[in-house]
């Protein structure tokens, strides 16, 4: 008898990562990737990338048995589509979960790659063991998802989790969902770049992070960090003002929910406990209605390979699903 197994596919704007497990959700590693090539189009990539899964399930004598999907949105769950992410120009109304269906004949889960992320470092990550869990990714924008009961939750038009769009700043900056000082336009990575540039294109002084000729438009999250951590003195105000707005959020979140743990993702938190250690105190401070120090801030654990953990965990969700149908009819006859 033919072994099964759940597929998993993580899709970036730079690169389509693809991973396998047995029914039971043992990954088999390690996960394959290759480069998303957005000019090739959505069709061309998909193919490629169930071309490659057949290929991986083949290689180890078992079928596809289900798939999970991850994606960053918009998208819609409902109706199986991927809506315009902007770093995936040219996939407008996408039916992957149509298209995944038909090709392997097998149950299909689609769902938002922060959610994803999130049940992937709650089964498998930092937010192991935890009933409660709210995962923030702090990258190119903020995202999030929330698990509370053991249970990621969606809500109204899949809006749950949204944590980069709580108001922090009611006459701060613009942001891309329409609304002003959300959490994402200050302390996403694109957002700490973008200050440190203001700073010194309005005059300020003395920064390392114009060293060796460097431009305005270079300037990245992560530099900012590490001239803070060296000392520099704009540099350091950016991320002290990052991290006063981050506990805010935070603070907002663990008001909110009480959850076990807030498990922080994302390029921006590779920077550790330079981030978790004032932050900690920073919400510590400032949080009085819940007991703040029974509430685990910490790193993620997974980096890059989160998304594919979560599609494994989506793609047995949706075989468990099949089975529970297939239960359910066959006691129905």
């Amino acid at each position: 008898m033919t072994n099964e197994v759940i597929a998993a596919i993580d899709i970036g704007g730079t690169k389509i990562a693809l991973g396998l497990s047995d029914l039971g959700g043992e990954p088999s590693l390690p996960f394959r990737r290759f480069p998303t090539d957005v000019a090739r189009g959505p069709h061309r990539i998909l193919e490629q990338a169930l071309d490659e899964l057949e290929r991986m399930a083949g290689e180890s004598g078992a079928r596809v048995a289900a798939v999970g999907v991850g994606c960053g949105g918009p998208l819609s769950r409902r109706r199986g589509l991927i809506l315009s992410p902007a770093n995936l120009p040219g996939w407008d109304e996408f039916p992957i979960v149509e298209l995944v269906r038909e090709r392997l004949r097998v149950p299909v889960e689609l769902d938002n790659d922060a959610n994803a992320a999130a049940l992937a470092e709650h089964e498998y990550g930092a937010g192991r063991g935890a009933a409660s869990m709210v995962y923030m990714t702090i990258s190119t924008g903020i995202g999030g998802g929330v698990i509370l009961g053991g249970h990621l939750i969606h809500g109204v038009g899949d809006a749950a989790g949204e944590v980069g769009h709580m108001i922090v700043k009611p006459d701060g900056a613009p942001c891309g969902c329409g609304a002003r000082g959300c959490l994402e336009t200050i302390c996403s990575g694109t957002s700490i770049a973008r200050r440190a540039a203001e700073r010194l294109s309005n005059g300020a002084q003395g920064s390392s992070l114009l060293d060796g000729g460097g431009s305005l438009k270079g300037i990245t999250a992560k530099a900012v960090a590490e001239a803070a951590r060296a000392g520099d003195r704009v540099a350091s105000e950016v991320w002290d003002e990052t991290i006063e707005y981050l506990a805010l959020g935070v603070g907002n979140v663990i008001a909110a929910f009480a959850p076990e743990a807030v498990v922080l993702g994302g390029g921006v938190s590779t920077a550790g406990e330079q981030l978790l250690e004032p932050l900690r105190r920073r919400v510590n401070e400032s949080v009085k209605i819940a007991p703040v120090d029974e509430i685990r801030i910490v790193q993620a654990a997974l980096g890059g390979d989160s998304g594919v953990y979560g599609a494994l965990i989506l793609g047995r969700q949706a075989h468990a699903a099949q089975q529970s149908q297939g239960e359910a009819s066959s006691s129905r006859a």
